[in-house]
């Protein structure tokens, strides 16, 4: 089975920094410490509030992710200003997220099915100057084939209803973890790259990894809040050993 890649979202590093209006800590910083311990690329989400990730912080990551030769992954919204700012930097991807303002964080995948009629123009757009598009979505085989059909080359998983019953201990865990294994063997077979996203921790991390389909993650908020306590380097590290576990096991 194929290495599983990790991309590290460091949005919350930017919450943090701008709880105080200070420079720092530095997303940026966070973004070359999270390649230099093992992340395969960057994760930041633009907010159309700007709430935690700036337009500079793009700007830099931009820049030093293709200094290094590592992709940047573009969370943003199906609005023409997002669009206008991935088609200015073409970052190696774009993930087309569902957004609302008084959201705490993304409560769930991309309507693509109720929205194919606004959402392909912007894929084609998108795809056209280059950038590899995705669209976050749950695992509902309908959603699948909408983003198929919507021309996007990638799907992500929305995999926090998963993690919050795993954490709340529920029996529902067992179930919403087939439906991601359902979803991920149908895309796959549609021809769509697989990834998965959204509250996954150690505990979680393991059984998504094990997904024969899914060939990334995306994993932020936990690996900055354990950053507090070992650092992000070693938390990173600690969750890429996880991953690289669950390949082994699964192949075996």
């Amino acid at each position: 089975m194929s290495k599983l890649r990790l991309g590290v979202n460091i949005d919350h590093v930017a919450t943090v920094r701008n709880a105080r209006g200070e420079s720092y800590p530095d997303p940026v910083r966070a973004a070359e410490i999270a390649l230099a311990a093992g992340a395969d690329g960057v994760t930041a989400h633009l907010r159309e509030d700007r709430r935690h990730i700036s337009d500079a912080d793009i700007d830099a990551l931009a820049d030093i992710t293709r200094k290094r030769g590592r992709p940047l992954n573009l969370e943003m919204a199906v609005t023409a200003e997002m669009e206008a700012i991935a088609l200015a930097h073409r970052p190696h991807a774009a993930c087309l997220v569902p957004e609302r303002r008084e959201e705490v964080t993304t409560e769930g995948g991309l309507d693509v099915a109720g929205g194919l009629a606004r959402i392909a123009p912007v894929v084609g757009r998108l795809a056209a100057a280059g950038v590899r598009v995705s669209c976050f979505i749950d695992a509902d085989l309908a959603q699948v084939a909408a983003a198929k059909a919507a021309g996007s080359a990638v799907v992500e998983f929305h995999t926090g209803a998963y993690c919050e019953a795993v954490r709340h201990r529920s029996a529902d865990a067992t179930r919403l973890l087939e439906q991601l294994r359902t979803a991920a063997a149908e895309a796959a077979r549609l021809g769509l790259e697989v990834h998965a996203g959204h509250g996954i921790d150690y505990e979680t991390v393991k059984p998504v990894a094990a997904i024969p389909e899914v060939v990334e993650l995306n994993i932020g908020h936990f690996l900055i809040g354990e950053a507090i306590f070992i650092g992000l380097g070693p938390a990173i590290q600690r969750m890429r050993a996880l991953m690289d576990e669950a390949r082994v096991t699964r192949a075996a």
